[in-house]
């Protein structure tokens, strides 16, 4: 099963992110938590996870920069980073797009979204 790093500085937030995920195919998968951008780019770096949930507004590091980040490093640059945040418009999903995120969803997230925004992305 995949090793999928959860990143938002809500403790709720992250428990429901992996909730749906499990409801939407990932039962089993080892989940890894950052309750802030700079937590979850040490624990990309150094878990190498197969996939990257991350809320855009987070201390330290916000979603964007973590996103900017990952894909500026060759190490982590490959990771899918899926961004879920109640924070999106068209500018600012066509942008983290552009700056290479795999989907965005709108929270609150449901297990259907993430199905859908994962696509056939199932951890391989």
């Amino acid at each position: 099963m995949p090793k999928i790093l959860i990143a938002d500085d809500s403790r709720t937030a992250r428990m429901i992110v992996r909730r749906c995920l499990e409801m939407a195919g990932f039962q089993g998968a080892n989940f890894l938590e950052a309750d802030d951008g700079e937590a979850a780019l040490a624990l990309a770096g150094s878990e190498a996870p197969d996939l990257i949930v991350a809320d855009l507004n987070m201390p330290k590091l916000d979603g964007e920069a973590l996103l900017k980040s990952l894909k500026e490093a060759p190490a982590t640059r490959p990771i899918p980073v899926l961004i879920a945040s109640s924070a999106v418009n068209a500018v600012r999903s066509k942008r983290l797009s552009d700056m290479g995120a795999y989907g965005i969803v709108q929270k609150p997230v449901s297990p259907a979204a993430l199905a859908q925004a994962l696509g056939p992305w199932k951890g391989n």
